[in-house]
């Protein structure tokens, strides 16, 4: 079957760097991101995969090269979302907390309600709708990020290490739900993680980062089986990399 149709794809990184304080984070980054499976940006901590992240939503700006969308970037950036790592919860109800950026873009409440509670089943947070958001346990908060980015119905979903903090047990309700949001219908969802569990249960394809260096991009089936790089292959043995 083919990947459904994405006005936003391909997003393209072209020769991207970046330097911060003298140092070299991010060096001479190329590649596409096309619509289809979910693609996983993996590494080592400290390989710059959330970096590449925050340049692709455009938080950051790169030092050197350029960002390529398929489209304007104000149409990109109205039609993506990111979630953090540590995500930023108001004061209110769960169900406050979905509803919110909707209506500070302007949509109606009718609409806002709809998608509101599709985004809470889909992420199995309904019946805490109206518990206050900060007193949800670390993993139903991470639900609840991705229930508010959600909400927004984004093209294109950016995930950081989503699940970083989060037990087995809450690891996977969070990718339930990842994979129910990319089962939605042409949501195209790139995520960053060093967990090689993870990668092998929702990567589509492998994007491979070590030291601000993209070392290879393939099918996850590949890049598991056949890793092109000798680090890669340390990285898949469960070497520490430096």
């Amino acid at each position: 079957m083919s990947a459904p149709e994405n006005a936003l794809l391909p997003l393209r990184f072209e020769g991207i760097g970046f330097e911060q304080g003298g140092e070299t984070l991010l060096e001479d980054i190329n590649f596409s991101i096309e619509a289809g499976a979910i693609s996983v940006i993996l590494g080592p901590n400290g390989a710059g995969k959330t970096l590449l992240l925050r340049i692709a939503n455009g938080l950051l700006a790169p030092t050197s090269g350029r960002v390529r969308w398929a489209t304007t970037v104000a149409t990109a950036r109205a039609a993506s979302a990111l979630v953090f790592q540590r995500p930023v919860l108001l004061r209110r109800s769960a169900r406050a907390n979905v509803d919110f950026p909707s209506r500070v873009r302007g949509i109606g409440r009718r609409e806002r309600e709809r998608r509101t509670a599709r985004a809470l089943a889909g992420t199995q947070l309904t019946e805490l709708a109206a518990r206050p958001a900060r007193r949800l346990s670390v993993g139903e908060q991470q639900r609840l990020a991705l229930a508010r980015a959600w909400a927004l119905e984004p093209r294109l979903l950016f995930l950081d290490e989503p699940a970083a903090a989060l037990d087995p047990a809450a690891g996977r309700l969070l990718e339930n739900a990842i994979e129910t949001l990319r089962d939605e219908g042409g949501v195209k969802i790139v995520m960053t993680t060093h967990d090689l569990a993870q990668a092998r249960r929702l990567a589509g394809e492998v994007l491979f980062l070590h030291r601000g260096r993209l070392l290879e991009q393939s099918a996850a089936t590949e890049f598991f089986a056949r890793p092109q790089s000798a680090v890669a292959r340390e990285f898949l043995k469960g070497v520490a990399l430096i």
